[in-house]
């Protein structure tokens, strides 16, 4: 079985090439829900929707999330009514996250309504959140973030959730921390720490380190899971020549102290993980990893065609040392 430690688009992509490779079957993925959010009434899964819809086929291909061939019938109603609109959400998506909350509400938790949609769009692929526990990113504001007609003024030192951060305010406001809301007190999902245990291989996705992989490792017992599989663990970095192909974690790496380059990549996860896959156009820079004691891979890590993405997972397959 191939574990995924898996964030939005980078895993998402990840996974899809995992699937040309592997039987969809022996695939699982622990999945970020640090990401989660209440909006009109409604749960909302980022991470765990656009994996889903990725593997679907189903995802919207020019912005990476989102369903394909959308309507917005919906968002242009709550305009009219100037209403909360700043976080998209399509007419069909509407239609997961209202799934999700009616099931939630009758008691279900987070994993299995996750199966049960999976199930529905017939993937054969285990999507395992995290935690079914609340568990939200948070993140502190460096410097004044001033007022525009979109959203209120805010002063170094606020505080505010991931999805205002990102989509809201566009990631365009420097960080200075970041916290993970209710994780002392989340549990791992039942299945997760026994995916770690006996997965054949371990991959964290070229994910937002910071933002994506950290509010998984952050749950209780996962962190250890993983420290005690480390040669098992195999880490595709997400930056490319100094810069992230999609989202802010070049920025928010040299934001929060980190060096924002392969090496820097390295020393985040080098307790946890025996090899690191960058690109080739890092490759001056394999010896530096190593010298951070994991063992280098230079491969293509651009996933923007099918093919260039099975060809990555074969690699990282094969990486494990």
């Amino acid at each position: 079985m191939i574990l995924t430690l898996a964030g939005g688009v980078g895993a998402a992509r990840m996974l899809a090439g995992l699937m040309q490779v592997v039987p969809h079957d022996e695939l699982t993925a622990v999945v970020n829900v640090g990401d989660d959010l209440e909006l009109h009434g409604l749960r909302i899964s980022p991470d765990l929707d656009t994996i889903t819809y990725t593997l679907a086929g189903a995802i919207n291909p020019e912005t990476g999330w989102g369903l394909v061939d959308e309507s917005w019938q919906a968002r242009t109603m709550l305009e009219q009514y100037g209403g909360v609109s700043w976080f998209g959400l399509g007419d069909r998506d509407l239609g997961t996250h209202l799934y999700r909350t009616q099931r939630l509400s009758e008691g279900a938790d987070l994993a299995t309504v996750t199966a049960e949609i999976t199930e529905a769009w017939g993937l054969g692929v285990r999507l395992l959140p995290v935690t079914c526990d609340a568990l939200r990113t948070r993140v502190t504001l460096a410097a004044d973030d001033p007022s525009t007609s979109e959203f209120p003024c805010l002063s170094a030192g606020s505080e505010i959730s991931f999805q205002e951060y990102f989509v809201q305010r566009h990631h365009g406001v420097p960080v200075s921390s970041i916290r993970f809301a209710g994780a002392e007190n989340a549990r791992p999902t039942e299945g997760v720490l026994e995916a770690i245990a006996t997965a054949t291989t371990i991959v964290i996705a070229p994910s937002n380190p910071l933002v994506s992989i950290d509010p998984v490792l952050v749950v209780p017992g996962v962190n250890d899971a993983v420290i005690s599989r480390r040669d098992q663990v195999v880490a595709v970095s997400p930056i490319v020549a100094g810069s992230a192909l999609k989202g802010p974690a070049d920025r928010l790496m040299r934001e929060l102290g980190h060096e924002p380059t392969v090496v820097g990549v390295a020393r985040i996860y080098r307790d946890i993980a025996a090899t690191l896959v960058i690109d080739e156009a890092d490759v001056a820079s394999a010896a530096a990893v190593e010298a951070e004691g994991m063992r280098c891979v230079v491969t293509p890590t651009v996933m923007d065609t099918p093919e260039r993405a099975a060809a990555l997972a074969r690699v990282v397959i094969g990486a494990q040392s």
